[in-house]
């Protein structure tokens, strides 16, 4: 029986935390075990604080796609891996007589596509059904079917993040990755379609 390997799928998440101070701590090589929902951001962040580890990581562990880790593989964390802490400052006991007025930074708008764990074959997944009417309609939605429409990080026909397209936005290449992506996340393009109309996204 072909064993089934859990793949997690995700996106790089934008994090922060406002603190008095920070402060770094070098660690040794570490071995991490993937658990399901990880993705290279997330083990990035819980090791360095943010997501400067990720391509460390992948060339570390020999990781083509940095989208795409597997459920119980263990990966090499490089040594220069640092943790970022916080020290909370306890509050002064002297008394204000001013207001004091907490600037709240500017709000970044971030696309995060939903990370979930999928089953599949070790085989690549496909979409079974042809549903093209439904694929065209999402073209049309996300870029009036241009392959070269570009919305600061999400490129092409379909609006897939680039860092999916691994830098070849060619049309060929889109076509084979949504296929991917799609199959992957919706296992139809029906049902892809149906998530975006009741979600404005897919």
């Amino acid at each position: 029986m072909n064993s089934i390997k859990k793949i997690v799928l995700g996106t790089t998440v934008a994090a922060g935390a406002t603190a008095m101070f920070v402060g770094t701590t070098a660690h040794a090589d570490e071995v991490y075990t993937v658990k399901a929902g990880d993705s290279l951001s997330k083990i990035s962040q819980k090791f360095a604080g943010d997501n400067s580890l990720i391509k460390a990581i992948a060339e570390q562990n020999s990781i083509d796609d940095i989208n795409r880790i597997f459920v119980g593989e263990e990966l090499t964390i490089p040594a220069d891996a640092s943790s970022v802490k916080t020290t909370e400052v306890a509050p002064t006991t002297e008394k204000v007589e001013t207001p004091v007025v907490t600037e709240t930074p500017a709000q970044e708008y971030t696309y995060v596509a939903p990370v979930e764990t999928v089953e599949v074959a070790p085989a690549a997944a496909t979409v079974t059904t042809n549903s093209n009417s439904a694929k065209e309609w999402i073209a049309q939605k996300e870029s009036g079917g241009s392959y070269t429409a570009t919305n600061g990080r999400y490129i092409g026909r379909y609006q897939l993040d680039s860092a999916y397209l691994n830098g070849d936005y060619s049309p060929a290449n889109q076509e084979r990755v949504v296929e991917e992506y799609v199959a992957g996340r919706y296992g139809s393009w029906d049902a892809a379609k149906a998530f975006w109309l009741a979600n404005g996204w897919y």
